[in-house]
């Protein structure tokens, strides 16, 4: 039998908003600490114009931090259009690795529905037109994200904090999207456990969505990238895969995903 190549184990946080005021302190430290847990990339979501110079640098600054561009639903308002021009001019001007994070949310504002709606659309049919994935933000709002990506069958992505239920889960995964899975998995009654127990991590990517939703035991302080192994532990348990095999499967997923060499 030929000898199998060996494959030294690092993970991917496909999501992570370095670039926030809680890393002003210690960023290089963090990213340090990831690197030391073996979280050899971090991929940076965007949110608005407000934030994309700040999220660039820091690109710019570390090794292997990717950016996305995109417009968060939370940011969108009566003049979402200008923020999609910016978008666009940033396309023009450079590449990016994905459009997100983009999407619905229902839980702190619906004022802004119907432009959360028009911007989503707009935003997958600029992923297409860039041959990119998207990244979908989808709180108290997954059945609903998922009805527009049935419009848009030429769309791949990841619906980022997977946190809905197992029929959920298989309508996204019968998509070709795959699921973002963060800190909630760790949580005690969220349930994610129990979904992620009964469909596998064949469609799972890893994320940390530092410095929100940090996994127990660090839950309610700032989550950071090296925390994605504790993600990673949580999955082991559950799936009866070695740690090894979790960073294989799940950093292939990415590097897929993402078009990451």
């Amino acid at each position: 039998m030929p000898v199998q190549p060996f494959i030294s184990m690092y993970f991917i946080d496909t999501h992570a908003h370095i670039y926030l005021p809680e890393f002003d302190d210690d960023r290089a430290a963090a990213l340090q600490r990831a690197q030391e847990a073996n979280v050899k990339i971090s991929i940076l979501p965007a949110i608005d114009s407000s934030t994309h110079d700040t999220m660039l640098n820091v690109e710019a600054t570390y090794e292997n931090c990717y950016a996305m561009i995109g417009l968060h639903p939370c940011s969108v308002n009566q003049d979402y259009e200008k923020e999609l021009n910016i978008i666009e001019k940033h396309l023009k001007q450079r590449k990016f690795i994905a459009i997100g994070e983009i999407g619905l949310d229902f839980y702190w504002d619906k004022t802004f529905t119907e432009l959360q709606y028009q911007a989503f659309h707009k935003q997958i049919e600029v992923a297409i037109q860039n041959d990119l994935p998207i990244v979908i933000h989808s709180r108290n709002a997954i059945d609903e994200c998922i009805d527009v990506v049935k419009e848009h069958p030429r769309v791949t992505g990841v619906f980022h904090c997977f946190s809905g239920n197992e029929e959920q889960a298989r309508k996204i995964i019968d998509l070709g999207f795959m699921l973002g899975i963060g800190g909630v998995v760790t949580f005690k009654n969220a349930g994610l456990d129990k979904v992620i127990e009964k469909i596998g991590l064949t469609n799972v990517i890893l994320e940390t969505d530092a410095p929100y939703l940090a996994p127990v035991p660090y839950r309610g302080k700032r989550n950071e990238p090296a925390y994605i192994k504790l993600v990673a532990e949580k999955l082991s348990a559950l799936s009866n895969l070695s740690m090894e095999e979790i960073a294989e499967l799940t950093t292939e997923n990415a590097k897929k995903l993402f078009k990451l060499r």
